[in-house]
């Protein structure tokens, strides 16, 4: 196995020995209450104001102008806000600049709602702001200015006691956010003139969840935190006293090691940097060329994706530019405001050095990036470097989105199709006007042919088990509608350069032996060379036109019936993290590739009012969809909802598919819900679904006999979730029995 390469230290940076060597005794030992006169509490005083006096001393100021947060996000808060809120009688103006960190630019939109105005300074196209800019932009209102020290994801320095001067001079209050540079570069308050500094631990080798506010004195904040009068009565709650004594000490190690440190950090940086450059051709550097951070490089290969490159870096840790969501790729707002052009931008990767790193661990690197470029890069004619080394293929690494997961948005979606026309074909039965996933099309009084198209990126790591479920995700479609599919033809997308072709060979047989169970053939195709492997089909079925199952007739009194568990976008986001066991992803990917064909055979005899499958949009996506369609409100029984094993424990840890969430939101409106029904419900009735069960409204009269026979064709989960209440508008009621 190939040693890991950590080249991520301005994300978070590892507890340093000797930082976790002077908390150990605080676990055990020490582990008084500080506001507390007995020895164990005095044991703990002592020690947070230890380490206040070796925060100071790294940052140059008064022992009693340090006050200890749970990290930068609340030190910055404390600082805007506190400022904000102590000084509104005399402005409402705060200036910031366009390439902030979230935990400034989102506390700044947060006071705009309350009544601030904010002015977000352009930087030039190296990440630097012009110090003139922000004099100009001053005004008789302005309280409050907010530079970051340095940039986190270009490393650019900024003029901060240039600006710290004009606020000096206008009499404006000066913060900035130095959780990037501390430790990397000075961070002296005197020699910087501002008035309020925020430091990060996690960054500067101490644990995460601590960090610290220098407030100078005489300047007065309105505390965030209300209750005893911990930190100066500036910050209530009983000290982090471990986390304390580890930035403390994390504090004096980095003013002890300072100049070697940096020193091999920048040697560091500036080896991978050369090396890159005399390997690779058309990469560009993004910051400032000298004004930079010792150890950050952000490189922009240009007309490379980001996300591919990294996924291919299997043993290197490092920073994206650009994140690949659910219906797009979004370039970092930094890099926006640089104006770094789209097809670098797309490309921008940040690599970051720490006193770790080796200069064998950087040829290494280096030498893994240059081959990995090499091959993405268009007009190579080299294959995969997996594929020759005998390692075990997962294909969810391959592939920036998962599955349904990547669909777009359904409302974004309906903004597009409704500028279409509809055709005036009497032979259309079916299209998109019903929001069905299938067209139907009348040939003659006892025939009609239905079509569809399906296809998604992986949701399992097995290439046979992928193809099996993309081609069950297709054939759904088709049994939804009530017909039978006749033949199919296959559609991919497939990274030759970075996989083997003996992988496509296995997604084309699990599809074969799919369509084989299902009484077809797949009789060819479509491929297309891909940075990401995807794969589905087109299937043409057969249907007669007075038996189309669609889902825009659900009648009030109907029962709603659904055939699956939910929960798979949830469990193959766990299968890409790597944190769910072989047992579930066995169950699941069975679950996943089971045909719809059953309950739909089951269906031909009973009185289906609609139907639709389960799939991208989640639950809640259809059930809108077949609510709207219908012109009526529908109720579910939320804890009746069948949901795979381990889905909802995986969603309380946040691992959900960024689909799942879009579809939530877009669900929301029409959603009308029980004061007991909660977020991560929510989360499981819109997760996406790949190659999920089968929806059928049909009056309550024959639910009984139709779940009997469901049962007995092995559709064991079929379960009633919900009734159709009354003619209306698409609202979904939830409720817990």
């Amino acid at each position: 196995m190939m040693e890991r390469i950590y080249l991520d230290f301005n994300a978070t940076t590892p507890v340093h020995p000797e930082v976790a060597k002077a908390m150990h005794p605080y676990i055990h030992d020490y582990f008084g209450n500080p506001s507390s006169s007995h020895w164990f509490g005095i044991q703990s005083k002592l020690a947070v104001e230890k380490a206040r006096m070796q925060v100071a001393a790294f940052l140059n100021c008064h022992v009693d102008e340090i006050v200890f947060t749970s990290g930068g996000t609340e030190a910055n808060n404390t600082a805007i806000k506190g400022i904000a809120f102590a000084n509104k009688h005399k402005g409402n103006h705060i200036i910031t600049s366009s390439i902030e960190h979230p935990a400034v630019l989102e506390v700044c939109r947060f006071l705009e709602k309350t009544g601030f105005a904010v002015n977000y300074i352009p930087v030039d196209k190296y990440g630097l702001i012009n110090p003139d800019v922000i004099q100009k932009t001053i005004t008789p209102n302005t309280i409050l200015i907010s530079i970051m020290h340095a940039n986190n994801e270009v490393g650019t320095i900024q003029p901060i006691r240039q600006i710290a001067e004009i606020a000096e001079k206008h009499g404006i209050i000066m913060h900035t956010d130095a959780a990037q540079s501390a430790g990397k570069i000075p961070v002296d308050v005197q020699e910087m003139g501002v008035d309020l500094l925020s430091l990060a631990g996690h960054k500067l080798y101490a644990p995460k969840g601590i960090g610290a506010l220098y407030i100078k004195n005489g300047i007065k904040i309105e505390k965030l935190h209300h209750g005893a009068d911990h930190e100066r009565n500036l910050r209530a709650g009983t000290e982090n006293v471990l986390e304390i004594v580890g930035l403390g000490k994390a504090c004096e190690f980095i003013t002890s090691t300072w100049t070697q440190n940096v020193r091999h950090m920048k040697k560091m940086r500036d080896h991978l940097h050369d090396k890159l450059q005399e390997n690779l051709d058309n990469i560009h550097l993004i910051g400032h060329p000298e004004q930079r951070l010792p150890n950050t490089l952000n490189i922009g290969f240009a007309g490379l994706e980001a996300n591919t490159i990294i996924s291919e870096l299997h043993t290197i840790a490092a920073s994206a530019g650009a994140a690949c969501h659910t219906d797009q790729v979004d370039i970092s707002h930094v890099l926006i405001a640089m104006k770094v052009p789209e097809n670098i931008a797309m490309g921008a990767i940040r690599f970051s050095t720490g006193y770790l790193n080796t200069a064998e661990e950087i040829n290494t690197a280096s030498e893994q990036i240059i081959k990995t470029v090499r091959m993405l890069q268009p007009d190579s004619d080299k294959t995969n470097i997996s594929a020759s080394s005998g390692e075990e293929v997962k294909l969810t690494h391959f592939t920036h989105g998962l599955g349904c997961a990547c669909k777009i948005r359904p409302d974004a979606l309906e903004e597009v199709l409704k500028k279409f026309p509809v055709f005036n074909d009497e032979n259309i039965l079916v299209d998109l006007r019903t929001n069905d996933d299938a067209a139907v099309y009348k040939i003659d009084e006892n025939h009609a042919l239905v079509g569809t198209v399906d296809f998604f990126t992986p949701i399992v790591d097995d290439p046979y088990d992928f193809g099996a479920i993309a081609a069950s995700n297709s054939l759904s479609d088709i049994y939804a509608m009530g017909g039978k599919p006749l033949y199919a033809l296959n559609i991919v997308g497939f990274p030759s350069r970075r996989l083997s072709l003996k992988i496509l060979e296995q997604i084309l047989k699990g599809a074969n032996d799919k369509a084989k169970e299902a009484g077809i053939r797949i009789l060819g195709g479509h491929t297309i060379d891909d940075t990401e492997p995807k794969f589905g089909l087109t299937v043409t079925g057969i249907i007669n036109p007075n038996k189309i199952l669609r889902n825009s007739n659900a009648q009030p009194g109907d029962v709603l019936i659904l055939t699956k568990p939910i929960g798979t976008g949830i469990i193959s986001t766990a299968i890409k993290r790597g944190i769910v066991s072989t047992k579930t992803i066995s169950n699941v990917s069975q679950l996943m590739a089971s045909l719809n064909m059953a309950p739909a055979e089951v269906a031909q005899n009973y009185p289906i009012s609609a139907c639709t499958d389960i799939s991208g949009y989640g639950l809640l996506g259809h059930l809108i969809e077949m609510a709207r369609a219908s012109k009526v409100d529908i109720e579910i029984y939320v804890d009746r909802v069948p949901i795979i094993p381990d889905a909802y424990e995986l969603a309380i840890k946040d691992i959900i598919p960024g689909g799942t969430k879009s579809n939530l939101q877009y669900a929301i409106p029409n959603l009308i819900m029980d004061k007991n029904i909660s977020y991560f419900d929510k989360i499981l009735l819109s997760d996406a679904q790949t190659s999920g069960g089968l929806l059928f409204s049909l009056p309550d009269s024959s639910s009984d006999s139709f779940l009997k026979n469901l049962h007995k064709e092995n559709i064991v989960p079929a379960i009633v979730i919900g009734k159709v209440t009354k003619k209306g508008k698409g609202i979904i009621s939830l409720t817990k029995k």
